[in-house]
Protein backbone atom coordinates (compact mmCIF):
# COMPACT_ATOMS: atom_id res chain seq x y z
CA UNK A 1 0.00 0.00 0.00
CA UNK A 2 3.35 2.37 0.93
CA UNK A 3 4.55 1.69 -2.34
CA UNK A 4 1.95 2.39 -4.32
CA UNK A 5 1.44 5.70 -2.55
CA UNK A 6 4.80 6.48 -3.29
CA UNK A 7 4.09 5.66 -6.73
CA UNK A 8 1.22 7.43 -7.36
CA UNK A 9 2.55 10.52 -5.81
CA UNK A 10 5.90 10.09 -8.37
CA UNK A 11 3.74 9.81 -11.00
CA UNK A 12 1.75 13.16 -10.07
CA UNK A 13 5.24 15.13 -9.59
CA UNK A 14 6.04 13.84 -12.71
CA UNK A 15 2.78 15.18 -14.26
CA UNK A 16 3.02 17.79 -13.13
CA UNK A 17 6.30 18.61 -14.14
CA UNK A 18 5.91 17.90 -17.67
CA UNK A 19 2.81 20.03 -17.64
CA UNK A 20 4.99 23.27 -16.79
CA UNK A 21 7.95 21.62 -19.14
CA UNK A 22 5.28 21.49 -22.22
CA UNK A 23 3.56 25.37 -20.82
CA UNK A 24 6.93 26.52 -20.93
CA UNK A 25 7.64 24.86 -24.43
CA UNK A 26 4.05 25.42 -26.48
CA UNK A 27 4.91 29.64 -24.93
CA UNK A 28 5.85 30.97 -28.32
CA UNK A 29 9.44 32.77 -28.67
CA UNK A 30 9.16 35.85 -30.85
CA UNK A 31 12.84 36.74 -30.72
CA UNK A 32 12.48 35.10 -34.54
CA UNK A 33 11.42 38.27 -35.64
CA UNK A 34 14.01 40.52 -35.08
CA UNK A 35 16.25 38.31 -37.27
CA UNK A 36 13.21 38.02 -39.88
CA UNK A 37 12.91 41.84 -40.00
CA UNK A 38 16.39 42.87 -40.43
CA UNK A 39 15.06 46.44 -39.74
CA UNK A 40 18.62 47.81 -39.22
CA UNK A 41 19.53 46.86 -42.97
CA UNK A 42 16.27 48.19 -44.29
CA UNK A 43 16.71 51.59 -42.22
CA UNK A 44 20.49 51.68 -43.52
CA UNK A 45 19.62 50.66 -46.93
CA UNK A 46 16.92 53.66 -47.74
CA UNK A 47 18.24 56.21 -45.18
CA UNK A 48 15.28 56.39 -42.86
CA UNK A 49 16.15 57.61 -39.62
CA UNK A 50 14.26 55.91 -37.13
CA UNK A 51 11.50 53.05 -37.48
CA UNK A 52 9.63 51.93 -34.24
CA UNK A 53 7.25 48.24 -34.67
CA UNK A 54 4.79 46.85 -32.56
CA UNK A 55 3.22 43.35 -33.61
CA UNK A 56 0.14 41.80 -31.52
CA UNK A 57 -1.70 38.21 -31.73
CA UNK A 58 -4.04 36.37 -29.46
CA UNK A 59 -5.04 40.06 -28.07
CA UNK A 60 -1.70 40.59 -26.20
CA UNK A 61 1.46 42.52 -27.18
CA UNK A 62 4.05 40.05 -28.18
CA UNK A 63 6.81 42.01 -29.66
CA UNK A 64 8.14 45.46 -29.42
CA UNK A 65 11.18 47.10 -32.01
CA UNK A 66 12.72 50.17 -31.86
CA UNK A 67 15.37 50.76 -34.64
CA UNK A 68 17.37 53.77 -35.14
CA UNK A 69 17.07 57.74 -33.63
CA UNK A 70 14.48 60.42 -32.80
CA UNK A 71 16.54 62.94 -34.50
CA UNK A 72 19.20 62.99 -37.16
CA UNK A 73 20.46 66.40 -35.23
CA UNK A 74 20.44 65.10 -32.27
CA UNK A 75 20.97 61.26 -32.57
CA UNK A 76 18.91 60.29 -29.27
CA UNK A 77 17.92 56.65 -30.09
CA UNK A 78 14.12 55.55 -30.60
CA UNK A 79 12.89 53.69 -27.02
CA UNK A 80 8.75 51.98 -26.46
CA UNK A 81 7.78 55.49 -25.31
CA UNK A 82 8.91 58.13 -27.95
CA UNK A 83 5.54 59.14 -29.96
CA UNK A 84 4.68 60.02 -33.78
CA UNK A 85 3.02 62.01 -35.48
CA UNK A 86 0.55 59.61 -36.75
CA UNK A 87 -0.96 61.63 -39.32
CA UNK A 88 -4.36 59.90 -40.37
CA UNK A 89 -4.28 57.51 -38.37
CA UNK A 90 -5.92 59.93 -36.27
CA UNK A 91 -9.25 59.42 -38.09
CA UNK A 92 -10.31 56.45 -37.09
CA UNK A 93 -9.66 57.47 -33.23
CA UNK A 94 -12.11 60.99 -34.00
CA UNK A 95 -14.64 58.69 -35.48
CA UNK A 96 -14.07 56.55 -32.34
CA UNK A 97 -14.26 59.19 -29.92
CA UNK A 98 -17.70 60.57 -31.36
CA UNK A 99 -18.94 57.25 -31.70
CA UNK A 100 -18.10 57.19 -27.49
CA UNK A 101 -19.76 60.47 -27.30
CA UNK A 102 -22.81 59.25 -29.00
CA UNK A 103 -22.86 56.52 -26.73
CA UNK A 104 -23.24 58.42 -23.59
CA UNK A 105 -25.67 61.22 -25.19
CA UNK A 106 -23.62 63.69 -25.68
CA UNK A 107 -23.76 63.64 -29.32
CA UNK A 108 -26.56 62.30 -31.86
CA UNK A 109 -24.31 61.00 -34.54
CA UNK A 110 -27.60 60.53 -36.98
CA UNK A 111 -28.40 64.09 -36.64
CA UNK A 112 -27.15 66.56 -39.50
CA UNK A 113 -23.89 67.98 -38.30
CA UNK A 114 -25.16 72.02 -39.04
CA UNK A 115 -26.90 71.80 -36.30
CA UNK A 116 -23.72 71.57 -33.80
CA UNK A 117 -21.54 74.34 -35.72
CA UNK A 118 -21.88 77.91 -34.25
CA UNK A 119 -18.62 79.23 -35.27
CA UNK A 120 -19.22 78.66 -39.23
CA UNK A 121 -22.27 76.84 -41.17
CA UNK A 122 -21.90 74.09 -43.68
CA UNK A 123 -21.26 76.25 -47.37
CA UNK A 124 -25.40 76.10 -49.02
CA UNK A 125 -25.02 73.93 -52.02
CA UNK A 126 -27.59 72.18 -54.66
CA UNK A 127 -26.25 68.70 -53.16
CA UNK A 128 -27.65 69.48 -49.54
CA UNK A 129 -30.81 71.51 -49.93
CA UNK A 130 -32.30 68.38 -49.19
CA UNK A 131 -30.02 66.39 -48.21
CA UNK A 132 -28.20 67.42 -45.47
CA UNK A 133 -25.15 64.90 -44.21
CA UNK A 134 -24.97 63.70 -40.83
CA UNK A 135 -22.14 62.77 -38.13
CA UNK A 136 -21.50 59.89 -40.04
CA UNK A 137 -21.00 60.70 -43.35
CA UNK A 138 -18.04 62.33 -42.62
CA UNK A 139 -16.59 59.47 -40.93
CA UNK A 140 -16.45 57.59 -43.99
CA UNK A 141 -15.95 60.33 -46.58
CA UNK A 142 -19.71 59.63 -48.26
CA UNK A 143 -20.56 63.82 -46.89
CA UNK A 144 -19.36 64.70 -50.48
CA UNK A 145 -17.19 67.85 -49.30
CA UNK A 146 -13.55 68.23 -50.29
CA UNK A 147 -9.96 69.15 -48.99
CA UNK A 148 -8.09 65.86 -48.87
CA UNK A 149 -5.68 67.26 -46.62
CA UNK A 150 -3.20 70.24 -45.36
CA UNK A 151 0.15 71.45 -45.19
CA UNK A 152 2.07 71.45 -42.00
CA UNK A 153 3.33 74.51 -39.78
CA UNK A 154 6.18 74.82 -37.65
CA UNK A 155 6.98 77.23 -34.60
CA UNK A 156 7.38 80.58 -36.56
CA UNK A 157 5.02 79.85 -39.19
CA UNK A 158 1.18 81.86 -39.11
CA UNK A 159 -0.97 78.90 -37.72
CA UNK A 160 -4.77 79.12 -39.32
CA UNK A 161 -7.58 78.62 -37.36
CA UNK A 162 -9.70 75.59 -37.98
CA UNK A 163 -12.49 78.16 -39.24
CA UNK A 164 -9.69 80.11 -41.29
CA UNK A 165 -8.68 76.01 -42.87
CA UNK A 166 -12.96 75.44 -43.65
CA UNK A 167 -12.82 78.72 -45.93
CA UNK A 168 -9.70 77.96 -47.77
CA UNK A 169 -7.39 80.29 -46.45
CA UNK A 170 -4.38 78.01 -46.10
CA UNK A 171 -1.89 76.61 -48.48
CA UNK A 172 -3.01 74.31 -50.81
CA UNK A 173 -6.53 75.87 -51.23
CA UNK A 174 -7.76 78.93 -52.41
CA UNK A 175 -11.55 79.10 -51.82
CA UNK A 176 -13.95 77.70 -48.66
CA UNK A 177 -14.68 73.73 -48.54
CA UNK A 178 -17.47 72.28 -50.56
CA UNK A 179 -19.53 69.72 -51.37
CA UNK A 180 -19.25 67.73 -54.29
CA UNK A 181 -21.85 65.04 -54.76
CA UNK A 182 -24.97 64.29 -52.72
CA UNK A 183 -24.22 63.16 -49.41
CA UNK A 184 -24.04 59.44 -48.90
CA UNK A 185 -24.09 58.96 -52.96
CA UNK A 186 -19.87 58.71 -53.38
CA UNK A 187 -16.97 58.22 -51.76
CA UNK A 188 -14.47 61.53 -51.67
CA UNK A 189 -11.59 61.14 -48.86
CA UNK A 190 -12.00 64.49 -47.17
CA UNK A 191 -9.41 65.60 -44.72
CA UNK A 192 -11.70 68.78 -44.36
CA UNK A 193 -14.89 66.39 -43.53
CA UNK A 194 -12.90 65.57 -39.78
CA UNK A 195 -12.28 69.07 -39.38
CA UNK A 196 -16.21 70.20 -39.43
CA UNK A 197 -16.52 67.00 -36.92
CA UNK A 198 -13.64 68.58 -35.00
CA UNK A 199 -15.33 72.24 -34.85
CA UNK A 200 -18.98 70.36 -34.01
CA UNK A 201 -17.55 68.74 -31.16
CA UNK A 202 -15.60 71.52 -29.91
CA UNK A 203 -18.39 74.25 -30.53
CA UNK A 204 -21.11 71.79 -28.97
CA UNK A 205 -19.26 70.71 -25.77
CA UNK A 206 -16.91 73.73 -25.11
CA UNK A 207 -14.30 71.68 -25.07
CA UNK A 208 -11.03 71.16 -27.10
CA UNK A 209 -11.03 68.16 -29.22
CA UNK A 210 -7.32 67.07 -27.22
CA UNK A 211 -9.66 67.25 -23.61
CA UNK A 212 -12.28 65.41 -24.78
CA UNK A 213 -9.99 62.39 -26.49
CA UNK A 214 -8.35 62.52 -23.14
CA UNK A 215 -11.17 62.40 -20.86
CA UNK A 216 -13.05 60.06 -22.66
CA UNK A 217 -10.40 57.61 -24.68
CA UNK A 218 -7.15 58.20 -24.10
CA UNK A 219 -6.67 58.54 -20.20
CA UNK A 220 -9.42 55.53 -19.49
CA UNK A 221 -7.68 53.08 -21.85
CA UNK A 222 -4.37 53.99 -20.01
CA UNK A 223 -3.06 55.07 -23.19
CA UNK A 224 -0.15 57.24 -21.42
CA UNK A 225 2.30 58.52 -24.72
CA UNK A 226 -0.93 59.59 -26.60
CA UNK A 227 -2.21 63.20 -27.40
CA UNK A 228 -3.96 65.48 -29.58
CA UNK A 229 -2.27 68.59 -28.03
CA UNK A 230 -0.06 70.22 -30.27
CA UNK A 231 3.74 70.85 -30.10
CA UNK A 232 3.45 75.11 -29.49
CA UNK A 233 0.68 73.75 -26.98
CA UNK A 234 1.26 73.65 -22.83
CA UNK A 235 1.35 69.99 -22.50
CA UNK A 236 2.65 68.45 -25.41
CA UNK A 237 5.40 65.31 -24.83
CA UNK A 238 8.85 65.83 -24.72
CA UNK A 239 9.88 62.26 -25.93
CA UNK A 240 9.02 62.46 -29.74
CA UNK A 241 10.34 61.88 -33.31
CA UNK A 242 11.76 64.60 -35.12
CA UNK A 243 10.37 64.96 -39.25
CA UNK A 244 12.84 64.21 -41.70
CA UNK A 245 13.14 65.16 -45.79
CA UNK A 246 14.30 62.01 -48.01
CA UNK A 247 18.13 63.50 -47.21
CA UNK A 248 17.50 62.57 -43.42
CA UNK A 249 17.55 65.94 -42.69
CA UNK A 250 15.07 67.20 -39.41
CA UNK A 251 12.57 69.39 -41.25
CA UNK A 252 12.57 72.91 -39.77
CA UNK A 253 12.18 72.58 -35.97
CA UNK A 254 11.35 68.84 -36.48
CA UNK A 255 7.95 69.15 -34.75
CA UNK A 256 5.02 69.79 -37.15
CA UNK A 257 1.78 71.70 -35.80
CA UNK A 258 -1.56 70.28 -36.67
CA UNK A 259 -4.28 72.72 -36.15
CA UNK A 260 -6.55 69.98 -38.21
CA UNK A 261 -6.73 68.16 -35.18
CA UNK A 262 -9.43 66.02 -35.86
CA UNK A 263 -8.18 64.94 -39.39
CA UNK A 264 -4.34 64.16 -38.63
CA UNK A 265 -3.43 65.49 -35.26
CA UNK A 266 -2.64 62.70 -32.87
CA UNK A 267 0.95 62.00 -31.95
CA UNK A 268 1.08 58.15 -30.65
CA UNK A 269 3.46 55.42 -30.24
CA UNK A 270 2.70 51.41 -31.79
CA UNK A 271 2.37 50.51 -28.19
CA UNK A 272 -0.71 52.71 -27.36
CA UNK A 273 -2.08 52.05 -30.72
CA UNK A 274 -1.43 48.02 -30.43
CA UNK A 275 -3.30 48.97 -27.08
CA UNK A 276 -6.47 50.43 -28.77
CA UNK A 277 -6.51 47.92 -31.69
CA UNK A 278 -6.47 45.40 -28.98
CA UNK A 279 -9.13 47.16 -26.68
CA UNK A 280 -11.28 47.51 -30.33
CA UNK A 281 -10.63 43.85 -31.17
CA UNK A 282 -11.74 42.70 -27.63
CA UNK A 283 -14.84 44.47 -28.02
CA UNK A 284 -15.69 43.17 -31.04
CA UNK A 285 -15.97 39.51 -29.33
CA UNK A 286 -17.65 41.67 -25.93
CA UNK A 287 -14.44 40.05 -23.75
CA UNK A 288 -11.92 41.84 -21.60
CA UNK A 289 -13.23 45.34 -23.17
CA UNK A 290 -12.83 47.84 -20.81
CA UNK A 291 -13.63 51.74 -22.51
CA UNK A 292 -15.28 50.79 -25.98
CA UNK A 293 -18.54 48.85 -25.93
CA UNK A 294 -19.22 46.22 -28.18
CA UNK A 295 -22.21 48.21 -30.13
CA UNK A 296 -19.37 50.89 -30.55
CA UNK A 297 -17.02 48.45 -31.77
CA UNK A 298 -18.74 46.83 -34.41
CA UNK A 299 -20.29 50.15 -35.93
CA UNK A 300 -16.96 51.95 -36.28
CA UNK A 301 -15.07 49.04 -37.76
CA UNK A 302 -18.62 47.66 -40.36
CA UNK A 303 -18.04 48.36 -44.05
CA UNK A 304 -21.05 51.23 -44.47
CA UNK A 305 -18.82 52.89 -47.86
CA UNK A 306 -18.08 50.71 -50.64
CA UNK A 307 -18.96 52.70 -54.37
CA UNK A 308 -15.77 54.25 -55.15
CA UNK A 309 -14.17 53.91 -51.38
CA UNK A 310 -11.24 51.86 -52.67
CA UNK A 311 -12.52 48.30 -51.94
CA UNK A 312 -14.40 49.37 -48.78
CA UNK A 313 -14.64 52.00 -45.52
CA UNK A 314 -15.74 52.15 -42.25
CA UNK A 315 -16.30 54.91 -40.06
CA UNK A 316 -12.28 55.61 -40.32
CA UNK A 317 -10.89 52.15 -40.77
CA UNK A 318 -10.07 51.17 -44.22
CA UNK A 319 -11.60 47.51 -44.59
CA UNK A 320 -9.56 46.72 -48.14
CA UNK A 321 -8.24 43.49 -47.85
CA UNK A 322 -8.39 39.88 -46.53
CA UNK A 323 -5.24 38.78 -45.88
CA UNK A 324 -5.45 35.26 -45.08
CA UNK A 325 -8.58 34.96 -44.90
CA UNK A 326 -9.22 37.18 -42.64
CA UNK A 327 -11.18 40.66 -42.47
CA UNK A 328 -9.15 43.39 -41.06
CA UNK A 329 -9.41 46.72 -40.19
CA UNK A 330 -6.83 49.27 -40.84
CA UNK A 331 -5.49 52.46 -41.34
CA UNK A 332 -2.68 53.93 -43.09
CA UNK A 333 -0.76 57.59 -41.87
CA UNK A 334 1.27 60.20 -44.06
CA UNK A 335 2.32 63.42 -43.38
CA UNK A 336 5.70 65.28 -44.68
CA UNK A 337 8.17 63.44 -43.25
CA UNK A 338 6.50 61.10 -41.15
CA UNK A 339 3.91 58.11 -41.50
CA UNK A 340 2.75 54.15 -40.43
CA UNK A 341 0.32 51.77 -40.72
CA UNK A 342 -2.27 50.33 -38.58
CA UNK A 343 -3.67 46.77 -39.28
CA UNK A 344 -5.93 44.44 -37.18
CA UNK A 345 -7.60 41.57 -38.02
CA UNK A 346 -11.34 41.16 -36.97
CA UNK A 347 -11.52 38.08 -34.96
CA UNK A 348 -8.79 35.93 -33.05
CA UNK A 349 -6.54 39.39 -32.07
CA UNK A 350 -4.00 39.61 -34.40
CA UNK A 351 -2.11 42.75 -36.09
CA UNK A 352 0.60 44.98 -35.72
CA UNK A 353 1.38 48.83 -35.58
CA UNK A 354 4.53 50.36 -37.70
CA UNK A 355 5.73 54.25 -37.24
CA UNK A 356 8.75 55.53 -38.69
CA UNK A 357 10.03 59.30 -39.07
CA UNK A 358 11.71 59.55 -42.54
CA UNK A 359 9.75 60.99 -46.06
CA UNK A 360 7.86 58.37 -48.23
CA UNK A 361 11.14 57.49 -50.75
CA UNK A 362 12.30 56.30 -47.25
CA UNK A 363 9.91 54.99 -45.51
CA UNK A 364 7.16 53.39 -47.38
CA UNK A 365 9.40 50.54 -48.66
CA UNK A 366 10.65 49.59 -45.17
CA UNK A 367 7.25 49.44 -44.10
CA UNK A 368 6.34 47.72 -47.19
CA UNK A 369 8.86 45.22 -46.61
CA UNK A 370 8.07 44.71 -43.08
CA UNK A 371 4.43 44.27 -43.61
CA UNK A 372 5.16 41.77 -46.10
CA UNK A 373 7.47 40.00 -44.00
CA UNK A 374 5.21 39.68 -41.24
CA UNK A 375 2.09 38.69 -42.81
CA UNK A 376 3.93 35.72 -44.17
CA UNK A 377 6.23 34.81 -40.96
CA UNK A 378 3.57 34.93 -38.37
CA UNK A 379 1.38 32.56 -40.04
CA UNK A 380 -1.88 33.98 -39.32
CA UNK A 381 -4.19 32.13 -41.91
CA UNK A 382 -7.82 31.74 -40.84
CA UNK A 383 -8.98 27.96 -42.10
CA UNK A 384 -11.58 28.09 -44.44
CA UNK A 385 -13.76 25.58 -45.89
CA UNK A 386 -13.39 25.32 -49.46
CA UNK A 387 -15.92 22.82 -50.57
CA UNK A 388 -17.76 25.68 -52.44
CA UNK A 389 -15.32 26.42 -54.88
CA UNK A 390 -15.70 24.89 -58.33
CA UNK A 391 -13.73 24.68 -61.53
CA UNK A 392 -14.08 27.18 -63.78
CA UNK A 393 -15.73 26.42 -66.96
CA UNK A 394 -13.34 27.08 -70.04
CA UNK A 395 -15.94 29.31 -71.72
CA UNK A 396 -16.00 31.59 -69.14
CA UNK A 397 -12.10 31.54 -68.49
CA UNK A 398 -11.52 32.85 -72.22
CA UNK A 399 -14.06 36.05 -71.55
CA UNK A 400 -12.33 37.08 -68.41
CA UNK A 401 -8.47 36.69 -69.76
CA UNK A 402 -7.49 40.55 -70.82
CA UNK A 403 -6.36 43.52 -69.33
CA UNK A 404 -9.14 46.38 -67.62
CA UNK A 405 -9.53 49.42 -65.69
CA UNK A 406 -9.15 48.92 -62.22
CA UNK A 407 -12.21 47.45 -60.94
CA UNK A 408 -11.20 46.35 -57.39
CA UNK A 409 -10.03 49.68 -56.09
CA UNK A 410 -11.17 52.30 -58.43
CA UNK A 411 -7.79 53.91 -58.50
CA UNK A 412 -6.67 53.79 -62.29
CA UNK A 413 -4.32 50.89 -62.31
CA UNK A 414 -4.70 48.58 -64.51
CA UNK A 415 -5.99 45.03 -63.38
CA UNK A 416 -5.57 41.87 -65.19
CA UNK A 417 -6.76 38.33 -65.61
CA UNK A 418 -4.37 35.98 -66.74
CA UNK A 419 -3.97 31.87 -66.66
CA UNK A 420 -1.64 29.92 -65.53
CA UNK A 421 -1.56 26.43 -64.47
CA UNK A 422 -5.10 26.71 -65.98
CA UNK A 423 -6.33 28.38 -63.08
CA UNK A 424 -6.79 32.19 -63.86
CA UNK A 425 -4.78 34.93 -61.30
CA UNK A 426 -5.60 38.92 -61.26
CA UNK A 427 -3.20 40.85 -61.45
CA UNK A 428 -3.22 44.48 -59.61
CA UNK A 429 -1.06 47.05 -58.84
CA UNK A 430 -2.85 47.10 -55.00
CA UNK A 431 -2.69 43.18 -54.44
CA UNK A 432 1.15 43.50 -55.35
CA UNK A 433 1.31 46.48 -53.31
CA UNK A 434 -0.86 45.18 -50.13
CA UNK A 435 0.71 41.12 -50.18
CA UNK A 436 4.34 41.60 -51.90
CA UNK A 437 2.85 39.39 -54.49
CA UNK A 438 1.09 40.04 -57.77
CA UNK A 439 -0.60 37.07 -58.65
CA UNK A 440 -4.67 36.36 -56.17
CA UNK A 441 -6.43 33.23 -58.11
CA UNK A 442 -9.69 33.74 -59.03
CA UNK A 443 -11.89 31.13 -57.40
CA UNK A 444 -15.28 30.52 -59.18
CA UNK A 445 -17.91 29.72 -56.31
CA UNK A 446 -21.21 27.06 -56.80
CA UNK A 447 -23.38 30.36 -56.10
CA UNK A 448 -22.08 31.89 -59.45
CA UNK A 449 -20.01 34.27 -57.61
CA UNK A 450 -16.35 35.00 -57.66
CA UNK A 451 -13.82 35.23 -54.96
CA UNK A 452 -9.90 37.11 -55.18
CA UNK A 453 -8.14 35.59 -52.47
CA UNK A 454 -6.50 38.42 -49.88
CA UNK A 455 -9.78 40.61 -51.66
CA UNK A 456 -12.57 41.10 -48.92
CA UNK A 457 -15.29 41.35 -51.43
CA UNK A 458 -17.58 38.72 -53.70
CA UNK A 459 -17.17 39.32 -57.63
CA UNK A 460 -20.29 38.23 -59.64
CA UNK A 461 -19.76 39.03 -63.28
CA UNK A 462 -22.00 40.26 -66.29
CA UNK A 463 -21.40 38.39 -69.17
CA UNK A 464 -22.43 38.94 -72.31
CA UNK A 465 -21.94 38.84 -76.24
CA UNK A 466 -19.04 37.29 -75.32
CA UNK A 467 -17.58 39.17 -72.91
CA UNK A 468 -17.43 40.16 -69.83
CA UNK A 469 -19.04 44.09 -69.07
CA UNK A 470 -19.22 44.85 -65.25
CA UNK A 471 -18.95 43.36 -62.18
CA UNK A 472 -20.74 43.80 -58.75
CA UNK A 473 -18.98 43.52 -55.79
CA UNK A 474 -20.76 42.79 -52.56
CA UNK A 475 -19.78 43.53 -48.82
CA UNK A 476 -22.25 42.19 -46.39
CA UNK A 477 -25.52 43.82 -47.21
CA UNK A 478 -23.43 46.03 -49.86
CA UNK A 479 -23.17 45.99 -52.82
CA UNK A 480 -21.60 48.18 -55.92
CA UNK A 481 -21.51 47.94 -59.60
CA UNK A 482 -17.94 48.69 -61.85
CA UNK A 483 -17.87 48.49 -65.15
CA UNK A 484 -15.36 46.70 -66.55
CA UNK A 485 -13.36 48.34 -69.78
CA UNK A 486 -11.27 45.17 -71.49
CA UNK A 487 -7.53 47.38 -72.95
Amino acid sequence: MKNTLYILIAALIMLSCQTRNNAVTSKRDYSFLTDSLQIDKQLEKYKLPGFSLVVFENYKIVYSNQVGVKSMDSKAKLDVNTAFSTASITKPITALLCHILDEKGLINLDEPIDKYLKRWHLPKSKFTENNSPTWRQFFNHTSGTNQGGFSDYYEGDVIPTIKQSLLGQIPRYNKEIEFLFTPGTGFEYSGGGYVIVQMALEDTLNKSIAELAQEHLFGPLGLTNTTMIQPNEKGFPTNVASVHDKDGKVIKTGLPITPQIGASGVWSTPTDLAKLSIEIQNALRNKNNKVISHHVAQKVTAVTALKDAVGGWGYGWQKSVAYNNYDWFMCNGSNTGVGGSILATMEDGNGFVMLANGEKPNRIPVINEARIKLLTVMNWNKKISNENIQEIPVSLKKQLIGTYNDFLYGQGAETKIVEKNNRLYVESQFLGFFKGKNENELQYLKDGTFKIVDYPNALKFDFSNGKVNSVVLTRGSMKTEVQMTKK
